[in-house]
């Protein structure tokens, strides 16, 4: 299925340092990478040459962190050409970054923050994602991200939020599962209902990944398998959005690719028995 005009490229992995050279040397079936957008800028001529080598074998995606899409800061336009100059010599099929701001004033807290989701913050996102793609040149996708508290003056539910911002601004949507889940376990909510509320034809790729518990908080992690809770949701949202871009995150005690391929094959047979649902019905 092509949305957005990016089409589904199956199964992937996000790229890691440590895995790079194992993946060049014997190239495992993997259906896309996805490049940490920050580590990829201003690379010395050797890692960019394997930066080149692992683009020439996959397809790959870009994932960001310093938009600062939330912000009042002005947007930083050569952080913007940096990242359009690098989608464009990897061929990246779509760029994608946070709902979020990082830093104001200059500052940078090199944390996804929460925005409240009010008609005053849309109107101003949605101004500076269009601003934002326009020098880049391409649409992005933005990530619903795993926050810890809610905003008392927010006016809507995150995923209205996000389906408006997507019309206002005419950009795609990168859907983290693992938040989504997290979410719901800490504030509250039905994390089906927050699915059915986001617009189908929007959502371009799905991030899996897996979280830990520190006393009553579920926190995103990124180190540890995916849960079966989120596994189930996965299964859902693939029920909702049909075969879209999967991708595995995993950023701390970061296993062996072995063990990364095992653990995203796992959404393998999830995938056949959503499309044979659907092609029964």
């Amino acid at each position: 299925m092509i949305r957005c005009g990016l089409p589904d490229l199956g199964l992937g992995l996000g790229l890691r340092a440590q895995h790079a050279r194992e993946i060049l040397a014997h190239r495992p079936p993997l259906g896309f990478l996805e490049l940490l957008t920050e580590n990829h800028l201003r690379e010395p001529p050797r890692s960019r040459a394997q930066t080149d080598a692992l683009a020439a074998a996959y397809p790959v995606v870009l994932h960001g962190v310093s938009l600062n899409l939330g912000s009042v800061d002005p947007l930083d336009r050569t952080y913007l050409g940096e990242v359009r100059e690098l989608a464009e010599r990897v061929g990246a099929c779509w760029v994608s970054d946070h709902l979020c701001w990082t830093g104001v004033d200059g500052w940078n807290s090199h944390e996804l923050l929460p925005l409240p989701y009010t008609e005053e913050t849309l109107r101003h996102v949605a101004r500076r994602v269009r601003q934002a793609q326009d020098s880049l040149g391409r649409r992005i996708a933005l990530e619903n991200p795993s926050t810890y508290l809610a905003f008392a003056h927010s006016q809507m539910p995150e995923p209205e939020f996000l389906a408006r911002l997507c019309e206002l601004a005419d950009c795609a949507l990168l859907l983290d599962v693992n938040n989504v889940y997290v979410n719901a376990m800490n504030r509250g909510g039905d994390p089906s209902a927050f699915l059915a509320a986001l617009p189908r034809e929007r959502v371009v790729q799905i991030h899996l990944a897996g979280h830990s518990r520190r006393g009553r908080w579920w926190i995103d992690t990124h180190a540890a398998p995916v849960a079966p809770a989120v596994w189930r949701l996965y299964e859902r949202a693939l029920a909702r959005f049909g075969p879209v871009s999967t991708l595995l995150e995993w950023d701390a005690a970061i296993p062996s690719l072995t063990e990364l391929r095992r653990e995203l094959a796992k959404a393998e047979p999830i995938r056949a028995r959503v499309e044979a649902t659907a092609n029964a019905a």
